[in-house]
């Protein structure tokens, strides 16, 4: 059975005014399965840390979002040991190891930060299945202040 390479095709949305964190993306790459990719953010008002908690989640076409990762690089029960979480540099990394072409889905990224008055807030970050489309509806936490999302696109070459 031929393997189709997967492009991982990153585009920025931002909303909300300028003063909030905005979560941010690297540039696109293209893995192929077997291969392995890391998929990160990055927060503009500082270095995320295990402070930050950061989570990942993975949602396919249909189905609920799907909890990969959470404080920063434990798995829930039933995750494969291909998904792994970390901080790398100032960032929040996901790695997926050895990745098969059911790993395609949307990919979201939440990190909890602080704004006005220490209120927590969580912004959502969505890596969509093909590019162009509407970010899937996952509503991001957000007590006290607007949230921030960037829309990425994991999608199989032609």
């Amino acid at each position: 059975m031929a393997w189709a390479p997967l492009l991982l095709t990153l585009l920025t949305y931002c909303s909300g005014v300028s003063s909030q964190p905005v979560v941010t993306q690297e540039p696109s790459m293209s893995v192929t399965p077997g291969g392995a990719v890391t998929l990160s953010c990055s927060l503009s008002t500082g270095a995320i840390t295990t402070s930050n908690y950061p989570a990942w989640y993975q949602q396919k076409p249909g189905s609920a979002p799907r909890l990969l990762i959470y404080n920063t690089n434990n798995r829930p029960s039933g995750i494969p040991a291909r998904f792994s979480g970390s901080i790398s540099g100032n960032n929040a990394a996901l790695t997926i190891t050895g990745v098969q072409a059911e790993d395609e889905a949307d990919y979201y990224c939440a990190v909890y930060s602080f704004h006005r008055l220490e209120i927590p807030l969580a912004w959502v970050q969505p890596f969509s299945a093909s590019p162009g489309s509407v970010p899937p509806v996952f509503p991001a936490v957000s007590l006290g202040g607007e949230s921030e999302k960037s829309h990425n696109d994991v999608t199989p070459l032609p």
